[in-house]
């Protein structure tokens, strides 16, 4: 293999000759080599945005010469568009604060910028990672900045509309039930009759609540400490970078960000990053939820509650012939269970940073869009593989509320609570329906006990 040799503060390195990374990169290589697990490629665009729209801005406060400057953008462009991907080689586990990853982004992007211009990888006196990709910004402010826009933009793509489906199919099946009545249960036990439509219109309830909290807090996530550079004071920016940046920004990525109003409370602490963890964790919470209903409600064949038939999508066993599990709502449980360890990472680091910077950025901006993937992802597939395809065994529905003993709620205003639990008691203990107890007792008449017993009454709304 053939190497070049670059000189920085600490001596000289050797590095792969093809590569467009330089000697910060290769230290921080060779010092993390802890999961194998690479920054994601989304946070790597995302950074590589917001490195164009400073080098516009550095140009047009005049601080930064055009030949440079746009050999830059051009370099980011080339980045964003998912090129040199493989040169982004740093393990999410390292140094504090990300410093690491961003000077692999300034020397890809010097190098590639270099090469532009016609000179060879290394020559930094044509453009140099820190004098000119890193112009008017620290990694203080920028990988903070980074982790917002990554996380807003990939939010915003995959999981709200993701949520949006299933909540738009939760809301059909509530339809689709509302004529489906069936006993409802409290505590795991028999409680008063219910549709099945009003049980799926609760899923898409909470299912619209996390996702409207989800919108809320990614809101946050779009005031950026842009310009702060090392502690908030904005040391070595020129006058009118942070609004050209961040107007240039909002150009390149559609999204309406904003000057922070506080950039010392926006590097100290991570208030957004908290608010999108919190509404990571209440989308798993809700989605876990829906997924337990599920595998309880398609329990069986034989001895669980057998009232939702679901899709079969795989083999069950590899010992039982013909065992079907519930693999699409474990798979999702799954997914909920790591967001919620990932949201608890996210807290922990946050509840770290200390004095005028938190240093923990690096695992806070890798578990946030880890979260939003597999959330994204696990809700798509259990939406569509799941969810759609799920029927209503009326058969068995239909069973259990014949014998359902909570029927008997209804008849409590017209014989009394102590009475009427007499004949709950009876008819379990006898194996016997409500009706039927109540017609040899001679409790009323047959047509007023039909019509008090009647599920359909009993349930309300058919929603």
């Amino acid at each position: 293999m053939a190497y070049r040799t670059e000189h920085d503060v600490l001596g000289d390195v050797k590095i792969d000759s093809d590569a467009y990374y330089g000697s910060e990169t290769e230290r921080a290589r060779l010092n993390f080599p802890i999961s194998g697990i690479r920054v994601q490629d989304e946070f790597i665009k995302s950074y590589a945005l917001l490195k164009r729209a400073a080098a516009y801005a550095n140009m047009k406060a005049k601080k930064l010469d055009p030949r440079r400057g746009n050999a830059i953008i051009k370099a980011c462009e080339y980045i964003t568009s998912g090129h040199l991907m493989d040169q982004f080689v740093l393990d999410v586990f390292q140094a504090g604060a990300g410093t690491s990853t961003n000077m692999n982004l300034n020397e890809v992007i010097a190098n590639k910028a270099i090469e532009l211009l016609h000179g060879k990888k290394g020559d930094y006196k044509i453009v140099h990672p820190n004098d000119h990709v890193n112009m008017s910004q620290s990694t203080n402010d920028t990988y903070h900045c980074a982790i917002r826009i990554s996380t807003y933009d990939y939010a915003t793509r995959w999981l709200l509309p993701a949520l949006d489906s299933m909540e738009k199919s939760l809301l059909y099946k509530s339809k689709e039930f509302s004529s489906v009545y069936k006993i409802g249960r409290t505590h795991l036990q028999d409680a008063v009759p219910m549709t099945m439509g009003q049980e799926f219109y609760g899923y898409s309830g909470s299912v619209k609540h996390a996702r409207v909290a989800l919108e809320k807090a990614l809101s946050a996530m779009l005031e950026l400490p842009l310009g702060g550079t090392a502690v908030g004071t904005g040391l070595n920016t020129p006058k009118g970078y942070k609004e050209y940046a961040i107007a240039e920004l909002d150009r390149l990525s559609g999204r309406k960000f904003y000057a922070a109003k506080n950039m010392f409370s926006e590097m100290q602490s991570e208030h957004a990053e908290l608010e999108v963890a919190n509404a990571l964790e209440g989308i798993a919470i809700a989605m876990n939820r829906i997924a337990n209903d599920v595998r309880l409600l398609g329990s069986g064949p034989r001895a669980g509650l057998n009232e939702l038939v679901l899709p079969a999508v795989q083999p069950g066993s590899s010992i039982m012939p013909g065992k079907i599990n519930p693999s699409m709502a474990e798979m999702l449980n799954m997914v909920c269970f790591e967001v919620m360890g990932n949201m608890h990472t996210v807290r922990e680091a946050s509840n770290s940073g200390q004095l005028e910077l938190n240093v923990f950025m690096p695992v806070i901006a890798y578990n946030l869009l880890f979260a939003v993937k597999i959330l994204s992802n696990g809700i798509n597939a259990f939406n569509s593989r799941c969810i759609v395809g799920i029927k209503p065994n009326l058969k068995e529905i239909s069973r259990n509320l014949e014998m359902d003993t909570s029927l008997v709620t209804a008849l409590s205003p017209y014989i009394g609570y102590a009475k009427a639990a007499e004949i709950a008691v009876k008819a379990y203990n006898e194996g016997k329906s409500i009706k039927q107890v109540c017609l040899e007792l001679n409790i009323m008449d047959k047509a007023k006990l039909e019509r008090i017993l009647d599920p359909r009454l009993q349930a309300g709304s058919k929603k």
